[in-house]
């Protein structure tokens, strides 16, 4: 037969380019990736003098610091990816001490044989929500590591935010008396992470919560609300949450069940893999305390924003036990919350 194939007009598709370990010698790869990826995605004035560090002015007010590291699996599901996470988590540390975040680091851990189109969309991604959020990434560190050592992607966020106010938010600041806020329903993250890692084929459209909560932070305070304690619900869930912050602040908090909202495809997959809902982490959600005088006025605020529109009370702080979480179940019984003895859902966040 003469002529050519069928096969010789379609040539076969261009392997993917790859993160290779030592590729070029010397720091040849790392900048060749800043150039290529990291530069383009990131630029600004701050990042772009090529510095070892950044240099800038605070505003007046009280500085916050924070650092985390993300190494959730898989790298990408249902509405987000390692890398939205790794911004929204930094700057959602930011928000719970009542600071507006202004900068952030980021430093990578690469391993060898990533394609760098998965490394592009998390970049594009990051620089997606640090758009969202109003910051910049100014400074950061990538490192490349043996195949089989890293997992993809490892990325480590560090954030400066400057405070406003004068409020002491912490744990401390909680007393018996005081509403406990929540900001929306719990559970999504954990189980939209659970559901797409482990592929148990749910027709469902369970997606993560992942959402930036500075604005609705932002509301409390711009209403001259007297906040006395900001918690974001991540690994152990509402439940560990409440735990800490009782333990913390040396009082107790009771818990009404009927007023936490769980979505049904939430609640349908940790009834079929065996998870309390309550414990299962959420990466857009967090809890409130404020005076019982000030409750509906800090919901009006909450409810005013769309990362926190369908906030609720559900509980009170009082005095004793010291340390105890008690919850009160739908059909009336009541039973005390613990910490974990063990995690839930590794690789999560």
């Amino acid at each position: 037969m003469s002529g050519p194939t069928p096969f010789e007009d379609c040539p076969a598709p261009a392997p993917p380019q790859r993160i290779l370990l030592g590729h070029g010698g010397g720091g040849s790869l790392t900048r060749s990736l800043y150039e290529r990826v990291f530069a383009p995605a990131f630029a600004n004035p701050l990042l772009d003098a090529r510095h070892d560090g950044a240099v800038f002015d605070l505003p007046a007010g009280r500085a916050a610091l924070t650092t985390d590291a993300y190494v959730v699996r898989p790298l990408e599901f249902p509405g987000g990816d390692l890398g939205r996470m790794a911004i929204c988590g930094t700057a959602n540390d930011l928000a719970m001490c009542g600071a507006r975040p202004l900068h952030l680091s980021a430093s990578f851990v690469l391993e060898e044989g990533l394609e760098i189109a998965v490394l592009e969309r998390l970049v594009a991604s990051m620089a997606g929500a640090a758009r969202e959020a109003g910051v910049e990434i100014v400074t950061g560190d990538t490192k490349v590591v043996e195949r089989g050592s890293g997992d993809g992607v490892f990325i480590t966020t560090s954030g400066v935010g400057v405070v406003e106010h004068t409020l002491p938010i912490g744990p401390g600041a909680a007393r018996p008396g005081d509403a406990v806020l929540l900001s929306g329903d719990v559970g999504r993250h954990g189980a939209a992470i659970m559901a797409s890692r482990e592929a148990l084929g749910l027709d469902t459209d369970l997606r993560t919560d992942c959402a930036l909560l500075w604005p609705a932070v932002d509301a409390l305070l711009a209403a001259d609300l007297p906040v006395a304690c900001l918690r974001d619900l991540t690994r152990g869930g509402l439940a560990t949450a409440l735990v800490e912050i009782a333990r913390d602040a040396g009082v107790a908090l009771a818990v009404d069940e009927r007023q936490i909202a769980v979505s049904n495809p939430v609640r349908g997959l940790c009834e079929l893999i065996g998870l309390d809902p309550l414990y299962v982490a959420n990466e857009g959600r967090f809890l409130c305390i404020v005076p019982e005088a000030r409750a509906e006025d800090a919901l009006r605020a909450l409810r005013a924003c769309p990362v926190s529109a369908n906030a609720v009370r559900i509980g009170h702080v009082t005095a004793s036990p010291a340390g105890r979480v008690t919850l009160k179940s739908a059909i009336g019984s009541e039973r005390v919350l613990h910490l974990q003895t063990g995690e839930q859902l590794p690789r999560i966040c």
